[in-house]
C-alpha cells in the first residue's frame, strides 16, 4: 500500500490544493501526529469527499455515497455489532459467499479488519464512504444501546456556575431524566467520554474550554460524534446563533436560561435524536430516524 503522502500528491494532480500548500502541510503533520488527510479535513482546506476521491484511487478503492436508506438484511448487520460500528464508524453493505463488504473512511484501521474476518470467517472488502453517510446507516439500521441507566436517559449539563447547574438540574430530574453536571470544559469533555449521555447543554464560555473548541472535541471521537449539544450564552446575537448552529449546536438558548425554554429545546433535540423522552430506553438510536442531530437547528424555538 503507497505511503499516506501520496495522498497530498494525488490532490495536487487534481487541483485541489497548490504543491506550496502541500509543502507547508507535510511541515505543519509533522508535529501533529495526524494523517495528512485528516488535518488538510481538519483545516478546511479539502473536503472529506475530497480526501475519499484522493484515498480511493491511492489505494484502488471504490467510493459509496447515499446509501442509508437502502434495506440491509439483519443478518448482515448482525455480522458487525453494533458498539463495533459506531466506535470504529463502519457499516457491513453486502455479504457475498465468503466475501463482506464494508463501507469505512479510514482504510488503514487494519487491526479492525483483521478482527472481522476472524470473527466472520469472510475477507473484508472496503468501500470507502463519508462519515455522515455511515453514521446515517448506522442510525437507520441499528437500535444502539450505548450504556444502560435502568432506562432513563442521561442528560449532561455543563456551566460555568453552579448555581445555573443546580437550578436547572432539578426540574430535569423532575422530568425524568438522570442529569450529571461539570463546571468546567475540560471535566465536561471528560464526562461526555465516558458517560456518553444522550444530550449535552453547554455554556459558551467555560474554565479550559469553550464551547466551540468542546463540540469540535465531540464531532471528532466515534463515540460522541451523533451526541445533540445545546448551547447556551449571554450573547444573545444573529451572529452567535448563526455561528452555533454552523459548529453542530442543534439549539441556541439565550441566557438567563428559564427552565420551561430549556425543557422544551430538551425534547425536541431528543426526539429528533430517535428518542422519544424519558421512558424510551436510555442511550437508544432509533431505528427508524436517519437525521444527523448535530447538524439539526430548530429555529422556530426562538422566543419561546
Amino acid at each position: 500500500m503507497a505511503s499516506i503522502k501520496r495522498i497530498g500528491n494525488l490532490l495536487v494532480e487534481a487541483g485541489i490544493i497548490s504543491v506550496k500548500t502541500l509543502e507547508r502541510f507535510l511541515e505543519l503533520q509533522k508535529g501533529s501526529g495526524k494523517r495528512l488527510g485528516a488535518l488538510l479535513r481538519e483545516l478546511g482546506i479539502v473536503t472529506e469527499a475530497e480526501v475519499l476521491e484522493a484515498l480511493a484511487r491511492q489505494c484502488n478503492l471504490r467510493t459509496v455515497r447515499n446509501f442509508a436508506d437502502r434495506s440491509f438484511p439483519k443478518e448482515l448487520l448482525d455480522l458487525i455489532p453494533a458498539r463495533l460500528a459506531l466506535e470504529k464508524i463502519i457499516f457491513p453493505l453486502k455479504q457475498y459467499r465468503d466475501m463482506l463488504a464494508v463501507a469505512t473512511l479510514d482504510p488503514f484501521d487494519r487491526a479492525t479488519y483483521r478482527i472481522l474476518e476472524e470473527k466472520t470467517g469472510m475477507k473484508i472488502h472496503l468501500v470507502l464512504a463519508t462519515r455522515d453517510d455511515i453514521i446515517t446507516a448506522i442510525r437507520n439500521h441499528y437500535t444502539v444501546q450505548r450504556w444502560a441507566q435502568g432506562g432513563r436517559q442521561t442528560i449532561l449539563l455543563i456551566d460555568t456556575s453552579p448555581i445555573v447547574t443546580n437550578y436547572l438540574k432539578a426540574p430535569l430530574e423532575k422530568e425524568g431524566y438522570e442529569v450529571c453536571t461539570s463546571n468546567d470544559g475540560i471535566d465536561g469533555l471528560k464526562l461526555a467520554y465516558s458517560r456518553q449521555p444522550d444530550l449535552i447543554i453547554c455554556d459558551l464560555m467555560m474554565p479550559r474550554m469553550d464551547s466551540y473548541m468542546f463540540i469540535y472535541a465531540l464531532k471528532t471521537n466515534p463515540g460522541t460524534v451523533g451526541i445533540p449539544v445545546i448551547l447556551m450564552s449571554s450573547k444573545n446575537t444573529t451572529e452567535e446563533d448563526d455561528r452555533a448552529g454552523k459548529a453542530g449546536f442543534v439549539d441556541f438558548i439565550p441566557k438567563p436560561a428559564l427552565s420551561a425554554r430549556v425543557l422544551v429545546s430538551v425534547k425536541k433535540a431528543l426526539a429528533m435524536a430517535g428518542n422519544n423522552g424519558p421512558d424510551y430506553p436510555a442511550g437508544t438510536i432509533s431505528p427508524s430516524t436517519g437525521n444527523d442531530t448535530g447538524r439539526r437547528r430548530y429555529p422556530e424555538n426562538r422566543g419561546i
